[in-house]
């Protein structure tokens, strides 16, 4: 999980991105707990973690001493040169203001990329930074959005997809490692949605969306004599693919896919015959699969029940690779060094944030480098989670995160909230939360439901809600709030919601057409006018235009169900105390939509907080706000829930 950074219909959404009880028994809740309270935190403790981050590019500096990494430190993400040594990380950049997101070292000496956009706009330039401090915009310009896309095999150039052209659609440019002059490598003329860039720069993958259930890899073969993208994914009825990248040498390209089956199982094509296959395949989502840069090494990641399990193959031998010394987690973002002996990785539990490893395969061990929680904090009051299934008004079984508070006990039931994620096709993972540990550390149970329409749980779930958002979803999000009336440790009668992006529509839904199911909602840069969201899409959007409108409806078309749907046009119904926070500089989720539900529910004689915060976005990227936040959740609830 991620602090309020919940993403609402994201580009792609819908291709990201076992149970061992049975239903409401109990082991298939938290374990009971001796009932005394723990020690509480404010708001700014929980926060004071530090976030840690490992770029996708080089992430080992060329002389394999030191790590790129981000960090929040100074209350934004910067970027980060972290000795292996254990001596203290140092910084390279330093915006208190935008968050500097590192991409990746510069193959053979101390030069960084990192991006950044404008206090949340999303608008991202790719810029290189010298070890003089000197930093340079690669991708200047109003209204751009860049996209880093690779370093080429032979390490003397990179690649990076920009807007510029069309806000609508990305072209790709190359870029020299040694004076940055580019060249256009590729102009979008077909609304492609770009996927990899082959390691020799031969093959492009592109991806073109048919519906949101629904789409089609293309390979660019730039040597052909036949310069048209080759469709190497034919198939009959709906079936979604993703690209997870082009093999080492080249010769290969690695994609998801979910034909013939439920969860999507990763494929390999071959470029020289042109033949493909299955590669890996589980009885979950297969999310991510890559080569180490040799080839030796191949990394999976699979969705397992709201967790993401990472195995690491040695294609050498057969055999899965051990880790040795890493405590019990959730490793993540693996990351080998330059000559493949060792492995950086992010590795975090429920009870504590990710911090940074390094592992050396051949001496067996491995190093925690950062210390990311707040040393005020102590583990032991902090709540682990647990995978929960509850039945639906139509018997479907809705899995769910929950968690319940130390002093929880029917004796001493607590006050509970029905956690709703963004999307409309994300889903809520175990693993570490802030603002969950900080509202669970304050005496709030917390049941972070997938509801119908949640990816991770199959093809078939994952659709259930096209066209019927606001209604059977939302119906799923109620009977959430009747399971947990049925624990004995949670009062019954104070029970509200709260949710981001779709998630914050979820609850302006709840409280306007499900009125007095909830006693409180807290709604965080939520849809509350699905005409005027879907109007106003970003451009560079692009292709995922079209799944987003099949999948929720065309504004042109469906407005009179849009509006249906849509809490604004129905905010008479809302007599609910209600929290709204919203980023005023969201492009997905424009401030307009939360001063105008604010308005119009406080006409109806409700009490409704209100707070924005000038220099954020969609997602708080700043740690103060976070907090603010976070503090905000618990004084509206302390008022109107307790």
């Amino acid at each position: 999980m991620s602090d309020l950074r919940i993403p609402c219909c994201l580009p792609n959404a819908r291709h990201l991105v076992l149970s061992c009880c049975l239903l409401l028994t109990a082991c298939g809740q938290p374990p009971p707990t001796d009932g005394q309270p723990p020690r509480t935190y404010s708001a700014a403790a929980f926060f004071e973690t530090t976030t840690y981050r490992l770029p996708g590019g080089y992430a080992w500096s060329a002389d394999g001493q030191r790590l790129l990494i981000g960090a929040d430190t100074l209350g934004a993400l910067n970027a980060y040169a972290l000795p292996l040594s254990g001596a203290p990380a140092t910084a390279l950049t330093a915006s208190a203001d935008n968050a500097h997101r590192p991409l990746s070292w510069f193959p053979s000496d101390d030069r960084i990329l990192y991006a950044a956009d404008n206090q949340g706009d999303e608008l991202d330039h790719v810029h290189v930074l010298a070890p003089d401090g000197q930093a340079i915009d690669l991708t200047p310009g109003e209204g751009v959005k860049a996209l880093f896309m690779g370093w080429s095999q032979a390490d003397d150039a990179f690649h990076v997809a920009t807007n510029e052209r069309d806000a609508a659609v990305f072209d790709l440019y190359r870029y020299a490692a040694d004076g940055y002059a580019r060249e256009l490598f590729f102009e979008n003329d077909a609304n492609w949605r770009l996927g990899a860039v082959s390691p020799n720069g031969r093959y492009l993958a592109l991806v073109r969306e048919n519906s949101s259930a629904d789409n089609d890899i293309h390979i660019l073969d730039r040597e052909a004599a036949d310069a048209s993208p080759a469709h190497i994914t034919p198939h009959e009825g709906n079936v979604s693919h993703a690209v997870h990248g082009f093999t080492p040498d080249s010769g290969a390209l690695l994609y998801g896919s979910n034909q013939g089956r439920e969860f999507m199982a990763v494929w390999r094509w071959d470029a020289a015959t042109g033949e493909q296959a299955p590669l890996i395949q589980a009885d979950w989502d297969l999310v991510f699969a890559f080569h180490s840069r040799s080839g030796r090494y191949l990394v999976q990641g699979v969705n397992e029940d709201a967790r993401i399990v990472v195995r690491i193959k040695d294609t050498a031998t057969g055999d899965w690779l051990a880790l040795p010394g890493l405590p019990e987690g959730n490793p993540g973002q693996i990351r080998f060094s330059r000559d493949e002996s060792k492995v950086a990785l992010l590795l975090s539990t429920d009870t504590s944030p990710n911090d940074v490893y390094v592992v050396d395969l051949a001496a067996g061990e491995s190093r925690r480098l950062t210390q990311a929680p707040n040393p005020e904090i102590d583990e032991a009051d902090l709540a682990p989670s647990a995978v929960v299934r509850y039945p639906s008004f139509d018997g479907l079984e809705i899995p769910a995160i929950l968690y319940r508070p130390k002093a929880a006990s029917a004796a001493n039931p607590a006050p509970a909230l029905v956690w709703v994620h963004g999307g409309p096709g994300g889903q809520s993972r175990r693993g570490y939360s802030a603002t969950i540990q900080h509202l669970v550390n304050h005496g709030y149970a917390i049941l972070a439901a997938n509801n119908r329409g949640s990816s991770g749980y199959g093809k078939t779930f994952f659709h259930m809600d096209d066209r019927r958002h606001g209604e059977v979803d939302l119906d799923d999000i109620v009977y959430g709030k009747r399971y947990l009336a049925g624990l004995d440790w949670v009062d019954g009668e104070r029970i509200g919601i709260i949710g981001g992006s779709y998630g914050g529509y979820m609850v302006g839904a709840a409280l306007a057409f499900r009125p007095g199911v909830f006693k409180v909602g807290i709604n965080i840069f939520g849809v509350m006018n699905w005409v005027r969201t879907l109007e106003s899409i970003p451009p560079w959007w692009g292709a995922n235009r079209k799944a987003l409108f099949d999948e929720l409806g065309d504004p042109a078309v469906d407005g009179e169900r849009l509006r249906r749907i849509s809490p604004l046009f129905h905010a008479e119904n809302i007599k609910t105390p209600l929290l709204v926070i919203q980023g005023a500089n969201d492009p997905r989720v424009l401030q307009v939509e939360s001063d105008e539900i604010v308005a119009a529910v406080r006409a109806n004689g409700t009490p409704v907080e209100y707070l924005v915060f000038p220099d954020e976005g969609h997602g708080f990227s700043r740690r103060e706000n976070r907090i603010a936040a976070s503090e905000a959740f618990v004084g509206f609830l302390g008022k109107h829930l307790r």
